[in-house]
């Protein structure tokens, strides 16, 4: 019953639209403006990829609606990112466009399979540097990337964005460089012009429309998108073999947690600035491979949660998932009222879209915060932002995500201790050889040694009390120490006595061995005062036992001769 119950929550449903009746008008709003929107960033993200124009705009129609009614997003929109541009380039290069859509079959079916192994919520523990030190580094390929079709020439021969964009400098042709770059730049402006006339303005298609016309008006030189196809092609499984598929496995893991990452965090992101309700994370990750796989089966690239378009999606209006099959439905129909139109569009526009687009994804306040809260914070902030823009962008997760770990494992470490304290009053004569130790915060392996030493190094004592009462984290390694504590000290004839041991930690503390190392099993104590009085007990009757031992030991001595 429960698996049916989870498989059910995985499906869409009617209540899905369940408040379409309120809000249908906003969403329509909604739904065109962020078809306008993404229009010029399908097309540039799928010449940007290497993959072309009309694999961009095929992905924004079929995964933005598959990904719509399937994933677990009221107001998410999915489509061609950047981010995955970023991944898909060098696989373009080293492989040749066809192999897009074997590489979005297969990371769709990863994606899929993620879903219904319920690791959605897996994206929480990212740390939130880490996941800004990514945003900025992508930010920045984005924008080298675009630097060749800004100055009207082809991409250096590095797989390295920054390299390349040097290299492609050598290729320029100096006569018409000057038109490219005044594409771009008439771009940028009006695309920050346009929001301070009105918020609503759809800048980047503005942009496009202005500088597409005064090229195809003044025969300016500047290269073309070219023919597009007028009708959504028919699905169909691309062609590949065994070889092909080993070749692209780990290209497409890659992009496959990319997707997933980029997604969830598009979907939490949305679901905190907007009204409409908590998302799905394992739903979602269905939706997007879902997605990706039929955008794979198109001819398209493999799509994720958008934040850019989903933001306008949340500003325009948009409540429900009939917003996001709307905006699908406006690319439908450019794809088949419009091609002729979008295919004199000069590639150099939508590089200045692109750069627009990258830089307003860095904020100055996100990198101030973040560089201004502490200083592991900044170090994995940076560490996280260079290694994405000098090697890979799950790696620099990966990478981001374990130096994070050392920090939050250090500070968690500090946060364990353990002191000695004075037994309560009032004093008996023997309590100079009892020794009360408190253990504090948490006892793992980042924190084991150092308390071992300070316990064991005890001198002058007949009992040492261990009170656990106070420990929140305790590990295996920290139960084994405990262990070795009661060993070191037993052997030196020093009776150890523990005191208060949580329920949480018994089991471990039973399996490590910490209630078998010590030698019996009443010295185990859930009251202070009962330890205590069992401690100064033993101290009494050990001393007790020393006296009589001392003067058996007189008694039988030999008597001299007088």
């Amino acid at each position: 019953m429960k698996a049916a119950a989870y498989v059910r929550s995985l499906l869409p449903s009617w209540q899905d639209y369940r408040s379409v009746r309120r809000t249908w008008r906003g969403d329509l709003v909604a739904g065109v403006t962020v078809g306008i929107v993404a229009l010029p960033l399908a097309l540039a993200f799928g010449v940007s990829s290497g993959a072309g124009a009309e694999s961009g705009l095929i992905t924004a129609i079929v995964a933005g609606v598959i990904a719509a009614v399937f994933g677990g997003s009221n107001i998410q929109v999915s489509g061609p990112t950047g981010a995955m541009v970023v991944v898909l380039g060098p696989v373009v290069a080293a492989h040749g466009a066809g192999v897009v859509a074997v590489v979005s079959l297969i990371a769709g079916a990863v994606v899929v399979v993620g879903g219904a192994l319920k690791l959605g919520r897996v994206v929480s523990y990212i740390p939130w540097p880490v996941i800004e030190g990514f945003t900025l580094g992508i930010a920045v390929i984005i924008f080298l990337q675009q630097v060749p079709a800004a100055i009207g020439t082809k991409p250096g021969p590095s797989s390295n964005a920054f390299l390349s964009a040097v290299q492609s400098f050598a290729q320029v042709n100096w006569s018409t460089v000057i038109w490219s770059v005044l594409a771009v730049a008439a771009v940028a402006a009006i695309m920050m012009l346009a929001p301070r006339i009105h918020r609503q303005l759809p800048g980047s298609l503005i942009a496009i429309i202005v500088v597409a016309v005064i090229a195809t008006v003044a025969n300016l030189p500047l290269a073309r998108i070219g023919i597009l196809p007028n009708t959504l092609p028919a699905p169909s499984l691309p062609s590949f073999d065994i070889q092909t598929l080993t070749t692209l496995i780990g290209s497409a893991l890659t992009v496959a947690a990319l997707a997933a990452i980029e997604s969830l965090l598009s979907a939490r992101v949305a679901a905190s600035i907007s009204d409409t309700g908590p998302y799905d994370a394992d739903r979602e990750l269905i939706g997007q491979g879902l997605a990706s796989i039929a955008s794979g089966l198109f001819g398209g690239m493999p799509a994720t949660g958008a934040i850019a378009r989903t933001a306008v999606n949340i500003r325009s209006g948009g409540r429900t998932r009939l917003a996001a099959i709307v905006h699908a439905i406006v690319l439908l129909a450019v794809v088949y009222l419009a091609t002729g139109v979008v295919s004199q569009i000069p590639l150099a526009a939508l590089s200045g879209v692109l750069m627009v687009t990258a830089a307003r994804m860095i904020s100055i306040a996100t990198v101030r915060s973040v560089v201004g809260s502490t200083r592991s914070d900044t170090v994995v902030f940076i560490i996280t932002a260079l290694i994405t823009v000098s090697f890979d962008l799950i790696v620099a997760v990966g990478i981001g995500i374990g130096v994070a770990a050392f920090f939050a494992l250090r500070t968690l470490s500090k946060s364990g201790g353990v002191h000695r304290e004075e037994l309560p009053a009032p004093a008996q004569p023997e309590d100079e050889h009892i020794a009360l130790f408190r253990l504090d915060g948490a006892l793992f392996f980042g924190a084991a040694d150092r308390m071992l030493d300070r316990v064991t190094r005890i001198n002058n004592v007949s009992v040492v009390i261990i009170r656990m009462s106070q420990l929140q984290v305790l590990d295996a390694t920290g139960a084994r120490v405990i262990t070795e504590m009661i060993h070191a000290l037993e052997r030196r004839g020093i009776t150890v006595l523990i005191k208060g041991i949580q329920p949480q930690h018994m089991k471990l503390a039973t399996r490590v061995g910490v209630i078998s190392t010590l030698r019996h099993h009443k010295h185990l104590f859930i009251d202070l005062e009962a330890a205590i009085e069992h401690a100064r007990d033993h101290v009494a009757r050990a001393a007790d036992a020393a006296i009589v031992q001392a003067m058996t030991e007189t008694s039988s001595r030999p008597k001299g001769n007088p």
